[in-house]
């Protein structure tokens, strides 16, 4: 579904992403691992963007959506979510979901004077669809709660719940996980799962929790300096010596550390 071609991205002399090659099967749920600095934010945000590659080509469904803004790739069905949640803060979680569907009725001025009724239907039909997508992720007693007021793990969920809200096709989700507790961290591994088993979507994550990554994802591509270290199972990439050289710095015998990364 993604395939990316030697993509580079620097910043002056730093070379953030440096010829980093992949692909993205359609349907899958993939993780993305590697030690601070490998790179992984950077390019999710030349993937999705938000930056611009230094050069390299990214393609989707074989279409070259390199260099692409986000708002065109959005309609496009590519999302992306951020270690910290961007929500709408004074508005509820409810609404917040409603905001999220492009090209509606009450945009134009024209139409807050001339077309109320349009403008009544569709709000109707968003709020019934929130409704909806807050159900489906168990947070709906939070509906009426301002989004700056829920926790960190409900902002997640509720990041979520904004692709769901548009035809999404493939998301790609930055440290889901980072500063969730565990009860809800497992609330966001299902709803992952079954938006991916249920509604098709193709999910990449990254993320640092290895129990996280081993519930949900297959394959897993390790990232170091830049580029593609190794993909494969899990259980393969934490045997692989290169990964564990680029983690610690200090080969098998520390292998036990990798597990609990």
């Amino acid at each position: 579904m993604i395939v990316v071609e030697d993509l580079h991205k620097h910043f002056g002399g730093f070379h953030a992403v440096d010829g980093a090659s992949l692909e993205i099967a359609k349907g899958s749920i993939t993780g993305l691992i590697g030690p601070n600095g490998a790179g992984k934010t950077t390019l999710f945000n030349v993937i999705a963007g938000v930056l611009e590659p230094t050069s390299g080509r990214v393609t989707m469904d074989g279409e070259d959506i390199t260099g692409l803004p986000p708002h065109e790739l959005f309609h496009k069905g590519l999302l992306r979510t951020f270690q910290i949640a961007h929500e709408f803060s004074s508005m509820t979680c409810r609404e917040n979901l409603m905001m999220v569907p492009g090209a509606q009725s009450g945009e134009s001025l024209w139409n807050t004077w001339f077309g109320r009724k349009r403008i009544a239907e569709e709000e109707r039909a968003l709020r019934a669809k929130a409704d909806e997508v807050l159900e489906f992720l168990t947070i709906s007693h939070i509906a009426d709660l301002r989004a700056g007021e829920v926790s960190g793990g409900q902002k997640k969920l509720l990041e979520l719940g904004r692709t769901m809200m548009v035809d999404a096709k493939i998301v790609f989700l930055d440290e889901v996980g980072a500063g969730v507790n565990r009860t809800l961290l497992y609330t966001i591994a299902d709803a992952i799962k079954r938006l991916n088993e249920e509604r098709g979507y193709t999910f990449v994550v990254i993320e640092h929790d290895m129990e996280f990554i081993d519930r949900l994802c297959d394959p897993v591509i390790c990232m170091a300096e830049g580029r593609k270290l190794a993909e494969g199972s899990l259980a393969e990439i934490k045997a692989n010596e290169q990964v564990i050289e680029a983690y610690l710095g200090t080969g098998l015998k520390n292998k036990d550390k990798l597990e609990k990364t």
